[in-house]
């Protein structure tokens, strides 16, 4: 698929963008009257964070990655790297400063309803694949046709893998079913589209998450608790921070993420020799995941940060830790704003339908549940982004409730890693059943 050169394609320039947009939202999210006031009274900033940079991507001033061709008539693609950045910089450095503060047996506290609905959020994949690809062909089978390496269901294998675990996850499900890697673009599209979609839904829910949460009947006591314990040992250590408390909060922040990505480095190549080891074909692909970087640099930095609360450094939060970790999460939001092109959705129509009808089904389900359980709307949609999100954006969405709850997000994204490659497994079989 073709990628549009956009008129910004300097790094520097574009993060300099996104640097203005969140600072124009920031300004016009604290004033106290007038249009901007009502405004976000029914749009959070957040969801803005990630719906600006969306718009100027569609509009063609900036754009995740674009096409040019070489004197030699060779198309060359181009890629921006500050989703990489956000995601292997700072989302691991702001996990370590919002976590830093964290009262762990707290979030334990919490109880079984957070994994009740992260595991409802995987149900909800695994039957919603299934039913949209049924409903799909008695309208237009040709959607869901395809023979061999082309067949559609081989392709949304690898969605399966990614809305339960993650790129690991999907990577492992391209390699099992052998889609054709020339259409994985398509799925890839599809991918990105709904995931984002559904991403936004969530993020306009948390401006309106207790309405919801009194509709829903649910008991937010432990996570007020929660708050209130973070936001009243906040107030106790808060201080003017000094020079010395930047720079130490700095090299916390990054030096984990340093330990984190050496360690990653280290355990990655591990594993991924250890899992090419089993003779199993269906075991060696279960445990794809631990052969990323990512997931032990995300791992890594969470236990460390964990680690650091139980000491001194967790009263660095009185210099600002979670307020500086929350720049950083709204830097990755914007870059994954970027990412979003809104005429992508048209570009594989078909397909897409085929995406939001599974997301419908995620979302009903969780939905039911919750209302049948009484789970905080906070609960279904961390859960939610635990599966289709992952580690990158599970605590974006977490941390837009309160800072302290980030890590909740983080330690369910985990599950999903885990759990991802068996489950897309059994979404797939359950495809290819109902494929015409």
């Amino acid at each position: 698929m073709e990628h549009r050169i956009p008129i910004f394609t300097d790094d520097t320039i574009v993060f300099g963008l996104l640097m203005l947009t969140l600072g124009f939202i920031f300004y016009t999210s604290s004033l106290k009257k007038g249009f901007w006031f009502k405004f976000y009274k029914i749009i959070p900033a957040l969801f803005m964070a990630y719906m600006l940079p969306a718009l100027l991507t569609t509009l063609g001033l900036i754009s995740p990655e674009w096409d040019t061709v070489n004197e030699a008539g060779k198309v060359i693609t181009h890629k921006t790297s500050l989703y990489y950045v956000a995601s292997r910089y700072l989302l691991p450095a702001a996990l370590v400063l919002m976590t830093l503060s964290i009262d762990l047996k707290a979030v334990f506290n919490l109880g079984p309803k957070a994994l009740i609905m992260f595991f409802t959020g995987t149900v909800g994949i695994i039957i919603g694949g299934p039913i949209a690809v049924f409903l799909i062909s008695t309208v237009s089978p040709e959607t869901v046709g395809g023979v061999g390496p082309d067949a559609v269901w081989r392709g949304l294998a690898t969605l399966a893998g990614s809305w339960i675990g993650g790129g690991a996850n999907q990577t492992a499900m391209l390699e099992i079913y052998g889609y054709n890697q020339k259409l994985y673009g398509g799925m890839v599209f599809v991918d990105i589209v709904v995931a984002n979609i559904w991403m936004a839904i969530l993020l306009i829910g948390i401006g309106r998450s207790k309405k919801i949460d009194k509709w829903l009947g649910s008991d937010t006591s432990a996570i007020e608790t929660l708050k209130e314990k973070v936001t009243h040992f906040s107030k106790e250590v808060a201080r003017n921070p000094s020079l010395t408390d930047l720079m130490i909060l700095a090299a916390i922040a990054f030096g984990t993420v340093s330990i984190a990505h050496f360690g990653g480095g280290f355990l990655s190549n591990f594993f991924e020799n250890f899992v090419a080891g089993i003779e199993s074909n269906t075991l060696r692909n279960m445990f794809t995941f631990l052969g990323s970087k990512f997931f032990w640099m995300i791992s890594l930095s969470t236990i460390i940060a964990i680690i650091l609360s139980n000491t001194k450094a967790r009263n660095l939060e009185g210099a600002g830790a979670s307020k500086f970790g929350s720049v950083f999460i709204y830097i990755l939001v914007a870059s994954i704003g970027m990412k979003m092109d809104l005429t992508m959705i048209f570009d594989n129509l078909g397909l897409v339908v085929i995406g939001l009808v599974w997301m419908t089904i995620h979302a009903v389900l969780l939905i039911v549940v919750a209302k049948l359980i009484k789970a905080p709307y906070f609960f279904l949609a961390v859960g939610s982004q635990a599966n289709v999100g992952g580690a990158a954006s599970a605590p974006i969405v977490a941390a837009a409730f309160h800072p302290s709850l980030a890590t909740v997000g983080v330690l369910l994204a985990v599950f999903g890693y885990a759990v991802g490659t068996i489950g897309a497994i059994v979404t797939t079989i359950l495809m290819q059943l109902v494929a015409p």
